[in-house]
């Protein structure tokens, strides 16, 4: 059964501000606030048009509480689907708890996590791959993971996954009806057209299941170690980057006990960068815990910037630089390496020149004046395939959805196999419920309670 009581809690950030938005939705809510709002224009809220806003005040009793706007949205044409109030008031936590305790004591209950959008979700408002983008939107701080979450949103992940189900759902109702005429020998589906579906439906399923790659970084940002022996300007390239003083930055080596991390957006793509403890032999226990912590970070990033000092190129000693780089490589041959050699405002032409023709892959870099960060940069965005994103095309970046598509792919190789093998219409029929199961778990056509409160218990309460 639908929930239909009356639910009420702050939908802005708590703490002071300008304002606050109180939010309150159920089948009674417009009459259970009304009592409680005195217009300015002496209104019924009770009576008062859908989409409409009033001012007045908020009072409990002879108590003015505060002077609000309040606005109305009459179900099943709001969010939720049902009546949906929220009282625009002042960003004084107190005034704020004040407004919820009223309501709190006049028949409305706290809303628990993300059941706003969960009532959304029950009464047709949204399918579930458009109510996970809620979060998803919310959550986003880079215009590549704010691009996806408004595509998906908007139903563009979930209408193609509709559009893919309604028409696997179409042959596999004439396979059904074939198996109540089995004695007769007869086919309503057309199998060279059915063939054709299922290898369609695959490539889609593929190319989505691929996209994951890509729209997992972006999601959740790229993380990029800095790495390099002790003095060679981590630090300082970790502060050109982010544009601050985030590192401390000093001529003695060493200075970098543990990992700096920081979080920028270059080209609308997150990337998290780690500064690094200075790789070398030392007989310091805690510099050595930091180079430990290096390897680890190496381990889990994405991209490695190794950073070398350009006066030890001058010097012709390679030998730490190669060592390392072939260790990395080695342990995870298909991480990035990008090979950077810093202080290049200390080199005169003909230096320059001698590295450039020495480096066969990498650039030449000055963390201090910022030549060839924007070069880097770039560099940094070629790791991440962009093209789907710029040809708008759907990126998934949920690990549900990436689930449930991994399982419908198998299910459709299935059908694939079968039909190759000539199998019979009843086994066929059961591989082709349990692909269009897992495309009804993506859209939410096909749910189980701990689903649900699974995937809104991560969502804020007021949403």
């Amino acid at each position: 059964m639908l929930p239909t009581d009356n639910i009420v809690a702050l939908a802005t950030p708590s703490g002071a501000g300008a304002i606050g938005i109180i939010r309150i939705s159920g089948k009674d809510t417009i009459e259970l606030v009304a009592p409680f709002f005195k217009s300015v224009h002496d209104k019924n809220l009770s009576e008062q048009k859908t989409h409409t806003i009033h001012l007045g005040h908020i009072v409990d009793g002879q108590t003015t509480l505060d002077k609000a706007l309040v606005s109305v949205f009459k179900g099943p044409n709001s969010y939720t689907g049902e009546d949906v109030v929220e009282i625009s008031c002042h960003g004084s936590p107190y005034i704020q708890q004040q407004i919820i305790q009223l309501f709190l004591r006049n028949g409305c209950r706290t809303a628990n996590a993300g059941e706003f959008t969960l009532r959304a979700f029950l009464n047709g408002k949204l399918d579930l791959s458009q109510a996970e983008a809620v979060a998803d939107l919310i959550s986003a701080d880079n215009a590549a993971s704010h691009q996806i979450a408004m595509q998906q949103m908007r139903g563009g992940f979930s209408n193609e996954i509709k559009k893919l189900r309604e028409e696997l759902l179409n042959f596999a109702s004439l396979i059904e009806l074939e198996l109540d005429f089995s004695e007769e020998d007869v086919e309503f589906a057309d199998r060279s057209k059915f063939k054709d579906l299922l290898d369609r439906i695959s490539s889609v399923l593929k190319g989505l299941i691929d996209s994951f790659a890509v729209g997992n970084v972006i999601k959740n940002g790229i993380p990029v170690a800095i790495v390099g022996e002790p003095n060679v300007g981590k630090s300082t390239l970790l502060n050109a980057l982010l544009n601050e003083e985030r590192a401390l930055v000093s001529e003695i080596a060493g200075t970098t006990r543990d990992t700096i991390e920081d979080e920028i957006s270059i080209g609308g793509i997150g990337f998290r960068f780690i500064d690094t403890a200075g790789i070398r032999q030392t007989e310091d226990r805690v510099e050595e815990m930091g180079i430990q912590r290096t390897f680890d970070k190496i381990d889990k990033s994405q991209v490695v910037i190794y950073l070398v000092d350009s006066a030890q190129l001058i010097a012709g000693d390679n030998e730490q630089l190669n060592r390392l780089i072939e260790q990395i490589q080695n342990k995870h041959p298909q991480k990035a390496v990008l090979t950077v050699v810093n202080k290049i405002d200390q080199l005169n032409d003909q230096e320059r020149a001698a590295i450039s023709k020495q480096l066969k892959k990498g650039l030449l870099l000055s963390a201090k004046t910022g030549e060839g960060l924007a070069e880097l940069q770039a560099k940094l965005l070629n790791f991440v395939n962009t093209g789907a994103l710029k040809n708008n095309q759907t990126i998934v970046t949920n690990s549900r959805h990436y689930d449930a598509l991994l399982k419908a792919l198998e299910e459709i190789e299935k059908v694939q196999h079968g039909m190759q093998s000539g199998i019979s219409g009843d086994l066929l029929a059961i591989d082709i419920r349990q692909a269009l199961f897992h495309f009804g778990e993506i859209t939410g056509e096909i749910t189980s309670d701990d689903l649900l409160g699974n995937i809104f218990a991560n969502f804020c309460i007021g949403k």
